[in-house]
């Protein structure tokens, strides 16, 4: 593994901050602490900043002195925290009950802050360097409201890239494929509207559980019945609330879950169908049903020539079998927004299989939104000197559209 050594000789500094941001976990929209430290730095090594992008977003530029090229790029990093519970006691366990680092954005933010540091001191390159430090990624899709706000308008970018932890792939690795790699995110409600009444007379009512329940099964024909074998897509439900008391039959049911798709021909089939099955299901029964369908985050799409780049620098740190293919996953990511604007790159590094997690750590495996995940921080130097070296290689190649 090749590591860019003055990054590798501040693990100990790069260790500090993660642990520090993981202390004080910050939601959506709320990550003032975290802005205030990144800004800091970033000031503290000579970058200029702007702040107030999707409210806590701060993006700072880095000008290298190979010349006056116009040409651009940008790195991203996620800031905010899970509103859950930490089972860690570990000294730098969450000090915020009920938020939690549980997806691994400090460490994120800790990665792009060493590549940040570096490039400050060697502007070894002919370009402008744009660091998207991004609020709200897990609920309020930051990088949509940035974007909004004009992000690729101020900080034109000629490419975008980032990258998220991976447990399960081992430390030393990073996975980059083209092509979906993350699914949209979309979440779906149903009103069923019957008529309530004694649960000893069920004739002179019209009870909306068993048209829930009918409903509930049949959406899973969709998956099965509706859409392309080889086209993946999911359909959870996730909540069902009906009732008060058990002898009462209940005025309405709610149903509600989230669906998972790749493309969005397979999405819009499924919503259209959803609202088939629900609004006929739902009267079958004599009842009656609102449904709602909302589209959150789009699939994350890589993007070929972006991505054949990166493993091209990766090629040049690491071993060619710790270079992996990112097999398609069902989460999802609001760095999907930014693909949709700008060329790039999503890679995944590894985040190992829980052996660094420190005495003190909850039970339960080594995997993100877990109450006893932990980042971990051997990671850091290869983050950041992946991010530097996208930046080097980058603007030593010929502009695109040159």
């Amino acid at each position: 593994m090749k590591l860019i050594d003055d990054i590798s000789a501040q693990a100990a500094f790069l260790q500090s901050v993660r642990r520090d941001i993981h202390a004080h976990p910050e939601l959506a929209f709320e990550e003032t602490r975290t802005s205030d430290l990144v800004a800091k730095l970033l000031t503290d090594w000579g970058i200029p900043i702007h702040r107030g992008l999707g409210r806590t977003g701060v993006v700072g530029t880095i000008v290298g002195t190979g010349g006056s090229s116009p040409r651009a790029i940008g790195l991203r990093a996620d800031m905010d925290a899970l509103p859950m519970a930490e089972h860690n006691t570990f000294a730098h366990a969450s000090k915020h009950a009920g938020k939690m680092h549980a997806c691994g954005h400090d460490g994120h933010t800790t990665m792009l802050l060493g590549a940040a540091q570096h490039l400050a001191k060697h502007r070894d390159f002919d370009g402008t360097v744009h660091l998207i430090f991004q609020p709200a990624e897990e609920h309020g899709g930051g990088a949509r409201e940035m974007m909004r706000e004009g992000l690729f308008e101020k900080f034109p970018c000629e490419a975008v890239f980032g990258m998220h932890n991976m447990p399960g792939i081992p430390v030393g690795s990073v996975a980059a494929s083209p092509g979906p790699v993350l699914a949209s995110n979309n979440e779906f409600k149903a009103v069923i509207r019957g008529k309530g009444g004694h649960a000893a007379m069920p004739q002179l009512g019209v009870d909306p559980i068993p048209a829930a329940l009918q409903m509930i099964q049949a959406f899973q024909t969709i998956i099965t019945r509706n859409k392309k074998p080889l086209e993946t897509a999911v359909i959870s439900v996730t909540m069902i609330h009906a009732g008060s008391v058990p002898n009462v039959i209940p005025d309405e049911c709610v149903v509600q879950g989230s669906v998972r798709a790749y493309t969005a021909e397979t999405l819009d089939l499924i919503e259209r169908r959803m609202a088939e099955i629900a609004t006929h299901t739902a009267a079958v029964f004599g009842a009656e049903c609102d449904f709602h369908f909302q589209r959150n985050y789009p699939s994350t799409v890589n993007h070929t020539a972006e991505t054949a780049f990166v493993r091209e620098v990766l090629a040049q740190m690491l071993p060619a079998e710790q270079i992996l293919t990112q097999v398609p996953i069902m989460a999802a990511e609001d760095f999907a927004f930014m693909l949709e604007q700008v060329p790039g790159c999503y890679a995944f590094i590894g985040n190992g299989d829980g052996d660094h997690r420190l005495p003190g750590h909850g039970a339960g495996p080594c995997v993100v939104h877990n109450p006893s995940y932990d980042f971990n921080d051997e990671i850091l130097p290869l983050g950041a000197s992946l991010f530097v070296n996208l930046v080097r290689r980058w603007f030593a190649r010929p502009c695109a559209t040159a």
